[in-house]
């Protein structure tokens, strides 16, 4: 049935036990019946994302998603707050935690939690049959919130962010919601091992050791390539106990003896040939990847790499695998500590005349975007993990785990890994230590600077 936008729209809800009337005026439908929704989707995942859109616009006729694909994740993030301060924000956005501790600093982030404990209500639509009242389900249920993996929905807690009392919210204010998830994972040549005569490697001399042996062995070899600078460090300050940053003053911390003795001794493996990392070589190293290490191709014997990048490290040269990135080996233990990535959802106020109305129906697609059945397409499309535990329940996603392409067998190992996950602390400057930190390893590894320098730097630039 061909829809039409509406003209006007009357929502009334129970939010947080209190009744809001929800109505449009002053805008023309098409700008206040359209969510805009920032992402880094690519052309494949933006297909998938389209059945969910397609989903929310048949359930509520006269709404409309603005699908809108912002570069990466620090694009989302410079765009968004560029936004705010023009005050033409998103109605939704990706993004990290330590984004969204500088968007609270404007009060234009929306506390979820009302929405979370909204409890039922009514919503307006009309097509052209006339007006259609719909019964709605406004919040989540005691047992929909316990299917959230736990250590994912924690992220979203006010009390996660420092100073967030100072910008009007309080300890039971809700900032985002997971959406889905990635981690850091080993991706290896296993033809390459085999020739090697070596397992895959669980801590990091183990992978070395490797790495020296390949040079010796294959030609034009780069044995490790990883593909965030920024990763790397922030992890082995995880895995080892040094400082990175923490979230009350001194905020800071990532300039320590621990990171000097790490980066000098990176720097000599670097010297002599033993890795690159993105930002050195120009590109994901996954493209080096894939070339295999027979007969001079140049490529890599590992990747290190986001779990939901899985189906750039697929080659038909070599026979692949998967596994946990290497752990540190610390008072004699494997720490084996893996960052946990991929994007939360946040959502924002809005300027509109019919802001309730607008936030209420941007919350009625966030859940839509929450269902295990979405959270499984989305999964099986781009091998990041779902953020509630019943989409391992659906028969589909489970015959997909257990299937032998490169994402399924990605989302397997990521899956395995829930106990390892480690997120850092999110507050005004945490953002930009992130980037420094990656800048510094790279500055210090192609001897830019020295190690001591380029974390002095970082600091600096971090405010420090």
């Amino acid at each position: 049935m061909k829809r039409k936008f509406l003209k006007t729209l009357a929502a009334t809800a129970m939010v947080a036990c209190a009744g809001v009337s929800l109505a449009s005026c002053g805008q023309t439908a098409d700008e206040a019946h359209t969510i805009v929704f920032y992402h880094t989707m690519g052309d494949s995942l933006q297909a998938t994302l389209q059945t969910a859109i397609d989903t929310f616009e048949a359930k509520y006729p006269g709404w409309k998603i603005e699908s809108t694909p912002v570069g990466g994740y620090d694009d989302v993030r410079d765009t968004v707050i560029g936004d705010l301060q023009a005050g033409t924000q998103p109605d939704l956005a990706y993004c990290y935690a330590d984004h969204v501790a500088q968007y609270i600093t404007t009060g234009k982030v929306t506390d979820m939690s009302k929405y979370i404990n909204g409890g039922t209500g009514t919503v307006t639509v009309e097509d052209e049959e006339g007006q259609v009242e719909q019964s709605v389900t406004i919040g989540f249920t005691a047992e929909e919130i316990a299917d959230f993996v736990p250590g994912y929905y924690a992220e979203g807690y006010a009390t996660n962010y420092a100073n967030y009392s100072s910008y009007g919210y309080n300890e039971n204010s809700m900032f985002t919601l997971p959406f889905v998830k990635s981690t850091e994972v080993l991706y290896y040549n296993a033809d390459a091992l085999d020739k090697l005569g070596y397992d895959v490697p669980e801590t990091w001399d183990e992978l070395w050791e490797i790495c020296e042996a390949a040079l010796e062995e294959f030609d034009g070899v780069t044995p490790l390539g990883y593909d965030s600078e920024a990763n790397w460090f922030i992890t082995m300050c995880q895995q080892n106990g040094w400082g990175y940053t923490n979230a009350q003053n001194p905020h800071f911390q990532f300039e320590n003896e621990g990171t000097k003795a790490w980066l000098a001794d990176l720097k000599a493996k670097f010297d002599a040939g033993l890795f690159t990392t993105q930002e050195i070589y120009g590109s994901y190293t996954s493209n080096l990847f894939v070339k295999g290490v027979e007969n001079g191709a140049g490529g890599t014997v590992f990747s290190i790499g986001s779990s939901g990048g899985a189906s750039h490290q697929s080659s038909d040269l070599f026979k692949w695998g998967v596994a946990p990135i290497p752990g540190s080996v610390v008072n004699g233990k494997v720490n084996n500590s893996a960052i946990s990535q991929g994007p939360n959802l946040v959502m924002f106020t809005t300027e509109a005349a019919n802001a309730s109305e607008k936030e209420l129906m941007t919350w009625l697609f966030v859940k839509e975007l929450m269902q295990p059945a979405f959270q499984a397409a989305f999964s099986m499309s781009s091998g990041y993990n779902p953020s509630r535990q019943s989409t391992f329940n659906i028969a589909e996603y489970q015959e997909f785990l257990e299937g032998d392409t490169i994402v399924a067998v990605t989302a397997g190992v990521a899956a395995t890994m829930s106990d390892r996950f480690f997120t850092s602390p999110a507050f005004v400057g945490s953002s930009t230590a992130r980037d420094q930190v990656g800048t510094a390893l790279m500055y210090a590894v192609t001897s830019q600077k020295t190690p001591e320098k380029a974390l002095r730097d970082a600091m600096n630039k971090c405010g420090a």
